[in-house]
């Protein structure tokens, strides 16, 4: 999860990932969407790649990148259990709320 969070922490990173949440791209085509240069891009897929994040597929002369589920489904995992925790504080807080309203209510405000 480290190296997940790690490499989604640079934001030229996590433009790319983006990108590739629209579809596949070649290094270029990211470069020029981006407006990044091509080595720089390059430097960013390693990473990406070494986290487990992205997948390379070479076709012909090209080589096409393209996100990987797996990582992006561990992370949701993950996230879960944070969401059940704010789920509950949230649910505290309404009864809280609806309590200060009644009281409210029997006070005339």
């Amino acid at each position: 999860m480290e190296k997940i969070l790690s490499a989604l922490a640079e934001p030229n990173r996590l433009q790319i990932i983006e990108l590739l949440r629209e579809e596949p791209y070649t290094v270029g085509e990211i470069a020029e969407r981006l407006r990044l240069r091509q080595p720089q891009v390059s430097k960013h897929l390693k990473v990406l790649s070494e986290a487990g994040l992205v997948e390379v597929q070479p076709i012909a002369n090209k080589r096409i990148y393209k996100l990987r589920r797996q990582p992006f489904l561990q992370l949701d995992d993950w996230l879960e259990s944070f969401r059940s925790v704010w789920e509950e504080r949230f649910d505290r807080l309404d009864e809280y709320l609806e309590e200060l309203k009644g009281k409210q209510r029997e006070h005339g405000e």
